[in-house]
């Protein structure tokens, strides 16, 4: 009888999560499904309590996001509150640190990839240098950072923008963002998913809100502006019926597999705020044969992480879906449950875990190319370092 090569074995899969939260679930379904056996999980609370963890040299290491868990939010942000808005600079201190920690293994999240796409300002100055198109921001790269109201409604001034999106440099789901605008009688007003409350602390609301007094809004901006804030063009987005509508496209191995529509009568179209999924075959009929291009741009996005096997990419789609652009790349982007792949691009019948799995043996890091290398973060990351309690 043959002798079995070592190379025919299942590969063996490492998950750094938590272990309670359904993306772990839907990605060990789909390694099992593969034949490669039950993932081992990593805890997030144990690597960022114990200054990391070591992976054998033949283990698949992938990193999966840290949210939905308030002990592991706690160690990261501080506080016990995972409702606060502020803390996220802390956030992603402590989150880069804890995955400087980590070794051996075979990485699919390269940690320098990761430390640009968690800071919208580097993420944003990448993109626009590898000529991939982008909102006008007077915030990329690392420039002079945003000290509050004043600064926001300087940069607005100076760069003729009378609609802005205010992002949290390090946010994630919408947390802390403010669509600003001017209306024509020169009054400000925010749409946004931040409750404050009297003693003057934010919160995250499942309820999208207004606010119409400047000095509520600046309140807001000046308490979030100690973490970092980035601020970019307000676009026009295509409709479809009567609510505005965005692309959530999934990118793995430097293909686009998967997409998903998002649509809401807000400009945030995020899910969790109402949100509420579109139809694609309209979309893919509304596009054209500009549908190709709104996939090559999530594509050439996703080419300036060459070392990260999966992104999400969130694309813009202009007034009439016939011109692209991307918002945001997201490292833990793939949470579509049931949606399966794309016809003619590879991960047909997979969801986008069984597509990443299917993926991975022909995976092959590389370098961002010269023209996508960002300059550094505006301030000092922690390399060594984890977070304690």
């Amino acid at each position: 009888m043959r002798r079995r090569d070592p190379a025919d074995a299942a590969p063996r899969w490492a998950v750094v999560a938590n272990r309670d939260n359904r993306r772990v679930s839907l990605f060990a379904a789909a390694a099992e499904a593969a034949g490669h056996g039950t993932p081992r999980i990593v805890e997030w609370h144990e690597v960022l309590r114990e200054g990391g963890h070591d992976f054998a040299d033949d283990e698949i290491v992938r990193l999966d996001s840290p949210g939905e868990n308030a002990p592991v939010d706690a160690l990261l942000r501080g506080g016990n509150d995972p409702t606060r808005v502020e803390g996220s600079a802390r956030w992603y201190a402590r989150l880069l640190g804890g995955v400087a920690s980590l070794r051996g293994g075979r990485r699919l999240d390269d940690p320098v990839d990761l430390a640009v796409l968690f800071d919208k300002r580097l993420c944003h100055e990448r993109l626009a240098r590898a000529g991939v198109p982008v909102p006008q921001s007077p915030t990329s790269g690392g420039v002079p950072p945003v000290r509050g109201w004043g600064d926001v409604r300087g940069h607005m001034r100076e760069a003729g923008l009378r609609r802005v999106f205010v992002k949290l440099a390090h946010g994630s789901s919408a947390s802390g963002v403010l669509a600003v605008e001017t209306t024509a009688s020169g009054r400000i007003r925010a749409t946004t998913s931040v409750e404050r409350t009297e003693d003057g602390r934010l919160h995250n609301s499942l309820r999208v809100r207004r606010y119409t007094e400047e000095r509520e809004i600046a309140a807001i901006v000046d308490t979030l502006a100690p973490d970092g804030l980035h601020i970019e063009r307000w676009l026009p987005k295509a409709s479809l019926g009567s609510r505005s509508a965005d692309l959530r496209i999934v990118v793995i191995g430097g293909r686009a597999t998967h997409a998903v529509v998002r649509t809401s009568r807000f400009p945030l179209t995020n899910l969790h705020l109402g949100g509420a999924r579109g139809d694609l075959t309209a979309v893919r009929a509304l596009a054209g044969d500009r549908w190709a291009k709104a996939l090559e741009t999530s594509e050439r996005a996703a080419a300036c992480f060459p070392a990260t096997l999966c992104v999400g990419v969130d694309v813009l789609p202009a007034v009439g879906w016939r011109r692209f652009a991307v918002g945001e790349v997201n490292a833990f982007g793939d949470l579509l449950p049931g949606l399966t792949g794309l016809p003619g691009r590879g991960a047909e019948g997979r969801d986008t875990y069984a597509a990443q799995v299917a993926a991975v043996l022909s995976f092959s890091p590389r370098s961002a190319p010269p023209a996508t290398r960002t300059t550094a973060p505006p301030h000092d990351l922690p390399r060594t370092a984890h977070a304690t309690s």
